[in-house]
């Protein structure tokens, strides 16, 4: 696979960024991409290793060391068609996905780990580049007609699939663009929505048709859905934040990141009307000349910082209440598992304060009932995060934002409505299903995040997959579609 001392010859280099003075200044990708030529070199790293890990690594079981081999001998529309056979979205992953692939690699034993995903996003910008990338229209269509509820990557991987298979698919999206939180909580410098947008004309052309503010549940009942579709696709995915019940946390200044986040993706979009959803949410959150603190220090965490930046904030902490990682790999997470270990994202290069082990007590506010300070105290190691004595601390807050992940899928509307017609909800309250991603209502799917809870965009991209195949042999009896 590649060149054969290749490992090696070469050394790992990756994609590379705007200098910060410059993108804090604007919402373009931060991430620039090497020249063909590199990416090839890149290629040649990849071992002719025994068993290649990686393969399983990878939640969509991309076939990582035929690509890698394919770009080394300049192979480029082989490539991308190995990519394609696995994955529906390659541009989404090359981009967001903290690449798990690369964490299994058997070079990163002792090496660092094969550029994996820096060629994945390569051989699929080549392509686009080069006008490979067409649409896959069925050549006989089945008659029936699949509703998918949920625009987000594994609603938009599922509803390809159907239409390939020769189904009528219609893909409901209760926002005003279709894309999810691809479209409305990724940020445009991590990733600009016009990726999605080419995605969506060659889905249009394959058949696919979309439905935009058509919220099911609310706008459009869910039992008549079942009456007029063969089948139906849930995958809405987990939208329920999960908050911070300390007191003063109902003081104004204090949001939620995916109240936040929508709004900006909204005013790049040249929107006039910005409000990320007007049953919560009546005015813009803007970070200008505030003392911003941000509590989570995951990616939704350093998308606000990032975005925070571009506002012009005055000062911006980011506070985490598990340990600071260790900056290599925890033993605890050895290879080929994902391992713990401290992650940078391009918003950490840009500025602002980290902080580990710190819980939030409680908020305080002025007289008009917005935020001023956050109080706090340092903690020790999970699981019981003891406070620490003597360790309280209070910071100037103007705005605070919630980024400690989601609870699962929004139950008011759809769910709720499901629910009272039989279907059951797992443990952590998210939409239970069998094997073949059938919930316990006959014709009903699950996939995504609404069926696994908080998870990554290749995750729910293998998630649409596998449900698109059952839900194809469900409906026809048998499938030629991959899983």
């Amino acid at each position: 696979m590649g060149k054969v001392t290749g490992f090696l010859e070469y050394q790992r280099e990756t994609i590379g960024t705007r200098p910060v003075s410059v993108r804090v200044n604007d919402y373009f990708e931060v991430y620039q991409p090497l020249p063909a030529e590199k990416v090839r070199v890149q290629g040649a790293r990849c071992m002719d290793c025994g068993v290649p890990f990686c393969h399983t690594g990878c939640p969509v079981n991309n076939i990582i060391p035929d690509w890698n081999d394919f770009v080394y001998r300049n192979r480029w529309k082989e490539a991308i068609r190995t990519l394609h056979a696995t994955n529906n979205f390659p541009e989404f992953t090359g981009r967001i996905c903290p690449a798990p692939c690369e964490a299994s690699c058997v070079l990163g034993i002792n090496e660092p780990p094969v550029a994996i995903k820096l060629i994945e996003r390569s051989i699929v910008d080549h392509a686009w580049a080069e006008g490979w990338i067409t649409p896959e229209i069925a050549p006989v269509k089945t008659g029936k007609r699949v509703a998918v509820i949920g625009s987000g990557p594994a609603g938009m991987a599922a509803a390809q699939q159907l239409a390939r298979a020769g189904h009528y698919v219609e893909l409901f999206e209760k926002a005003d663009r279709i894309g999810g939180l691809l479209r409305y909580g990724i940020p445009d410098f991590k990733m600009e929505k016009h990726h999605i947008d080419r995605r969506m004309e060659q889905m249009a052309a394959e058949g696919v048709v979309f439905k935009t503010k058509a919220h099911v549940g609310t706008d459009i009942a869910i039992a008549d859905l079942r009456k007029e579709f063969d089948a139906v696709l849930i995958a809405i995915g987990a939208e329920a934040p999960r908050g911070l019940n300390v007191p003063g946390s109902d003081l104004k200044g204090i949001h939620y990141a995916m109240d936040f986040l929508p709004q900006q993706n909204k005013r790049n979009a040249g929107d006039s009307d910005i409000v990320a959803d007007a049953t919560r949410l009546a005015e813009p959150i803007l970070a200008t000349g505030k003392n911003v603190v941000i509590i989570g220090g995951g990616d939704t965490g350093a998308d606000c910082l990032g975005t925070s930046h571009r506002h012009k904030a005055a000062k911006i902490h980011q506070f985490e209440i598990m340990p600071m990682p260790p900056a290599d790999r925890a033993s605890t997470t050895p290879w080929p598992l994902w391992p713990l270990k401290l992650r940078s994202e391009s918003s950490h290069e840009e500025g602002g304060v980290r902080d580990w082990s710190i819980n939030t007590t409680h908020f305080s506010g002025d007289e008009q009932g917005n935020v001023k300070k956050l109080h706090a105290v340092r903690v020790g190691p999970p699981p019981n995060f003891e406070a620490i004595p003597g360790s309280e601390f209070t910071i100037h807050a103007d705005l605070v934002l919630l980024a400690m992940g989601f609870t699962g899928p929004r139950k008011e509307g759809l769910i709720e409505s499901l629910v009272a017609e039989g279907m059951k909800l797992d443990q952590r309250g998210n939409v239970a299903s069998d094997a073949a991603y059938q919930t316990s209502l006959p014709g009903v799917f699950a996939a995504g995040d609404a069926r696994r809870g908080q998870s990554l965009v290749v995750w729910a991209i293998a998630e649409g997959r596998k449900a698109a195949r059952a839900i194809d042999e469900h409906l026809m009896g048998s499938s030629d579609l991959p899983a």
